[in-house]
C-alpha cells in the first residue's frame, strides 16, 4: 500500500509536479512558445506569421513576408533572449524562420 503525503501544498504545486513528470510538460512548452513568439513580436508580426513550431530547442516560425524575414533575422539573439526571458527559462537556443 502507498505511503499517504500529509504535507499541505498548493494545487499550482501539485499540478507542476504532476506536469514536470511527464509528457505534458513538453506539451505546455510548445504551446508558451507560440503564445511568447506572438506576444513579444507584436501585433505587426503575428499578422504576417502562419505557424510557430517548437521542436527540441529549435523555434520554427514561418512568415508570409520574405521582407520580414530578412529583416528578423538581423536580430535573431535579441530574439531568442527576449523569448526565453517571457518563457522564463531557457528554453529556446535557435530560431529558424521560414
Amino acid at each position: 500500500m502507498a505511503k499517504r503525503n500529509t504535507e499541505e501544498a498548493t494545487i499550482g504545486d501539485v499540478l507542476k509536479a504532476f506536469i514536470g513528470k511527464g509528457k505534458l510538460a513538453k506539451g505546455l512548452d510548445k504551446v508558451d512558445a507560440k503564445n511568447a513568439w506572438l506576444k513579444v513580436m507584436g501585433p505587426g508580426v503575428a499578422n504576417y506569421t502562419t505557424e510557430v513550431i517548437l521542436e527540441r530547442d529549435i523555434l520554427y516560425v514561418q512568415l508570409s513576408s520574405s521582407v520580414l524575414r530578412e529583416e528578423l533575422s538581423y536580430g535573431r539573439e535579441k530574439i531568442i533572449r527576449l523569448l526565453n526571458e517571457e518563457l522564463g527559462k531557457n528554453l529556446i537556443d535557435k530560431v529558424v524562420l521560414r
